[in-house]
């Protein structure tokens, strides 16, 4: 159990480094192109798993309208919002925005399927994101203000965006019973052909005047924050169950924000105060959801 741990926390140390290894390589290319270098280098690790454990078959060949739409919207979409979003914003900013995953699953699944009933905490869950998330933009300081409000959006759209694709799943994917790693492969490598198909490659070649930001986008953020963060997550979903797997977006922000400290952005109270409002609304979220379950199942 204390290697099961142990991954836990590696999860949330790939996702929380992502935001670096993104704002390092968007001085040297485009967020389309750190996207493009993203879901490359994270496909490979989900293409020989896939294949060494034979999911990939033959008759999911059906479901590619659903396996194109995910594709494109959570993965090509997702990944490129994140990346113009970390362009725009100090990455321990970014981070603690990239934690509002939660928020919007929830009120996607409350809006859109409408099978969960909204408890009093879920709903003061939803509240305190948005409290943190307004405390990052500080919309009062929109003139002259030290936070770029339209990163904050990319930021925004890319957490709302994901939240509506788990619910897209839950209502297309989930009654077929693929096997998770099936779906992400089919749902990356899908995503690699768009990207090479629309991204405007020229000058791409710069990340390799840095190495830094070389090594941070093809393994930080590739292989190991893409790929094998992936991996992990499903077997955490089967070591663990959904709920406790989920709980490495506690750890994402902290690691982004001590990263960000550690390289030099300023990190203050605001920061602080909106971490926790972020933190405490991903605990509501889940606690709140594990009742309203509990009471349907009475």
């Amino acid at each position: 159990m204390r290697s099961i741990y142990l991954v836990f926390v590696l999860l949330g140390l790939f996702w929380g480094s992502n935001f670096i290894y993104m704002k390092w390589a968007s001085e040297l290319i485009t967020p389309a192109q750190i996207t493009l270098l993203r879901v490359f280098f994270g496909f490979l690790p989900l293409a020989v798993v896939a294949w060494r454990n034979g999911v990939i078959h033959r008759e999911q060949i059906r479901h590619l309208p659903h396996f194109l739409v995910m594709a494109v919207l959570a993965t090509a979409f997702y990944y490129f919002a994140i990346a113009e979003g970390t362009a725009r914003l100090p990455s321990g900013i970014a981070g603690v925005l990239g934690g509002s995953i939660s928020l919007f699953t929830t009120l996607a699944t409350l809006l859109v399927l409408r099978t969960e009933r909204p408890n009093a905490l879920m709903l003061a869950g939803v509240v305190t994101g948005f409290a943190g998330i307004v405390l990052i933009a500080r919309p009062w300081e929109r003139s002259g203000g030290s936070i770029d409000i339209d990163g904050v959006l990319w930021m925004l759209a890319a957490t709302s965006i994901l939240g509506l694709s788990y619910v897209y799943v839950r209502r297309f994917l989930s009654p077929h019973n693929l096997p998770p790693l099936a779906l992400a492969t089919w749902q990356t490598g899908l995503a690699l052909l768009v990207l090479l198909a629309l991204t405007d490659r020229t000058g791409i070649t710069a990340i390799l005047s840095d190495w830094h930001a070389a090594a941070g986008v093809a393994v930080g953020l590739g292989i190991l924050g893409t790929g094998m963060a992936f991996l992990i997550y499903y077997y955490l979903l089967q070591e663990l169950g959904a709920v406790a797997a989920s709980g490495a977006t506690y750890i994402t922000p902290n690691v982004a924000l001590l990263i960000g400290w550690a390289a030099g952005e300023t990190v203050g109270m605001p920061e602080i105060a909106a971490i926790i409002l972020v933190l405490a609304s991903i605990a509501m979220l889940q606690i709140g959801r594990q009742r309203a379950l509990r009471e349907t199942r009475r």
